[in-house]
């Protein structure tokens, strides 16, 4: 039976439902794990103390538990900048404060290997969706917190990764540099991989500037974690480092958690090494 939504302005029913990502007020944790791919998101859950799913939406999937006594949700964006706008639009709109990404991406560095995980801490924004946000001089830059919580978390589980700078694009081929269908290319894309390696770029993907923007303009936290499938310097490609980025992202959630339990102990709004871990 079709839901009545307020108004087309503010496209949510009377309880608060988000269009898209059909969830309420209450039905998520303050901080959610964002993977594109839907089947992702019983990956990620099934590591879990507990949880349940709490929608199923077009490329929207929604779970809700507890992860090490810790609450915890995972939604998935699809691919690219616009899905995942909404998904941090409507995740937003019901309380949540804290965007993880956990995804995939090509390295742009030689060394970096298939498998690795690479933590965003900023992007270039190649995306459009961006873009309608605010002026293309705003930075997309990750939460130095969400950061650091992913950095203890791949140290702690003993993985290999690395921080970088991510390039955000809309097009999986000549946005960047792949030949589209029957060899298509254009001189910009041609250019692309060498003039981002100069700018030392670690990596291609396609959500963290949306992300990143986005959370920044609204004053939330946000951070990037990606496993690496493919080197666009050796020409390597594999699925790799699903199970890898997956535990990374559920115990930066129960770091995060931890950090801000000690920021409220010692009456600081901000935290620093003086706070044990």
């Amino acid at each position: 039976m079709p839901k009545d939504t307020v108004s087309a302005r503010r496209p949510e029913t009377a309880e608060r439902e988000q269009y898209h990502i059909e969830v309420k007020p209450g039905e998520v944790a303050e901080t959610v794990l964002l993977p594109g791919d839907p089947q992702r998101v019983a990956k990620i859950s099934s590591n879990w103390d507990s949880f349940q799913e709490v929608a199923a939406h077009r490329q929207y999937v929604t779970h809700t538990g507890v992860f090490k006594g810790t609450p915890i949700s995972a939604c998935s964006t699809g691919i690219g900048g616009p899905g995942t706008a909404i998904a941090v639009e409507e995740l937003a709109n019901v309380g949540v404060k804290n965007f993880i990404r956990v995804g995939s991406c090509a390295t742009l560095k030689e060394e970096i290997e298939i498998g690795d995980l690479i933590i965003s801490t900023g992007a270039v924004r190649l995306d459009g969706t961006s873009r309608q946000y605010v002026r293309p001089e705003f930075p997309a830059s990750a939460s130095y917190e969400v950061v650091m919580a992913l950095v203890e978390a791949a140290d702690t589980l003993g993985m290999k990764y690395h921080l970088g700078i991510s390039a955000s694009t809309d097009s999986f081929y000549l946005g960047q540099s792949r030949p589209g269908f029957n060899g298509y290319t254009q001189s910009f894309s041609e250019t692309l991989i060498e003039d981002l390696q100069k700018a030392n770029v670690a990596n291609f993907e396609m959500e963290a500037a949306t992300i990143f923007t986005l959370t920044n303009i609204f004053g939330f936290r946000s951070g990037v974690v990606c496993a690496v499938y493919a080197n666009r310097i050796r020409d390597k490609f594999a699925v790799a480092g699903e199970e890898d980025v997956i535990a990374c992202g559920n115990e930066a959630v129960k770091i995060l958690a931890e950090m801000d339990e000690e920021k409220a102990i010692a009456g600081k709004d901000y935290w620093m090494r003086g706070h044990k871990r």
